[in-house]
């Protein structure tokens, strides 16, 4: 069985209330004579309210009718999926690490769009100290309090204590602004710093006070900075003459 409505010649009614193809009342039409106007337009006669005496039909484009409703269709599948709700479970006595891993799903699903259900489990007699439950469901909404708040207030219901967090928008492009920023102001580099010193193109320095506070200027070069300078070369020892006696000093050249 199928829900399309009948078109053109499978239509039984023998007089129908004819709408044109511009949404215009058109009047009571016989069948054949509706059927005669929707073929001149090249269009459809499509029976819309079966129901009513006498049936209304509709001049119209029937494949375009059908893509359009297939469209709305998935529109709303897809809308009612992005609202799903997820659960979250935890346990009064969670150690930190679970904490932190079930928090960070939490935070996934609200940026994901979804309600997140978050449900502390109590077993014998932790049924008693409902504080314990209430704490950890603060610090999970305040741990995601940038992608989502608070819907659905702590309530105690039997053995578990539920909290339900809807997506925040406002709070998601707050955050994501303030991120950037923050990204912009560590790629600036340091010229804002005072404590780096400029150098000009030239190699050398700005004069600034040395370790023992007096002022020093100096130039440096690249890959030379902060090597202290080598030993002053030894003198060179007269060597022995080849005849065995002391080496003659070399005579000036004549003028």
């Amino acid at each position: 069985m199928t829900n399309e409505p009948r078109i053109n010649d499978r239509i039984r009614a023998r007089e129908v209330r004819l709408i044109g193809a511009d949404g215009s009342q058109l009047g009571i039409k016989s069948l054949p004579e509706a059927l005669s106007l929707a073929r001149e337009l090249e269009l459809d006669l499509v029976e819309v309210a079966d129901k009513a005496i006498p049936p209304v039909v509709r001049i119209m484009d029937f494949g375009k009718y059908k893509y359009e409703a297939s469209q709305r269709v998935k529109e709303s599948r897809k809308h009612q999926a992005s609202n799903a709700l997820k659960e979250m479970k935890y346990r009064p006595k969670i150690g930190k690490a679970d904490f932190d891993t079930k928090t960070r799903l939490v935070e996934k699903f609200l940026g994901e769009g979804h309600k997140v259900k978050v449900t502390i489990m109590f077993r014998g007699r932790e049924v008693y100290h409902p504080e314990l439950g209430r704490r950890i469901l603060d610090n999970v909404a305040e741990a995601v309090g940038h992608v989502g708040r608070v819907e659905v207030a702590s309530k105690l219901d039997g053995r578990n204590m539920t909290m339900v967090l809807t997506p925040d928008r406002k709070a998601q492009a707050a955050h994501t602004a303030q991120r950037r920023k923050a990204d912009v102001s560590d790629g600036a580099g340091p010229s804002g710093d005072p404590s780096v010193s400029s150098a000009s193109g030239d190699g050398t320095e700005s004069s600034g006070a040395g370790p023992s506070g007096a002022t020093t200027s100096g130039v440096t070069t690249s890959g030379t900075a902060g090597v202290r300078p080598g030993p002053a070369p030894r003198p060179q020892a007269d060597r022995p003459s080849p005849n065995g006696g002391d080496r003659a000093p070399e005579s000036a050249p004549a003028s």
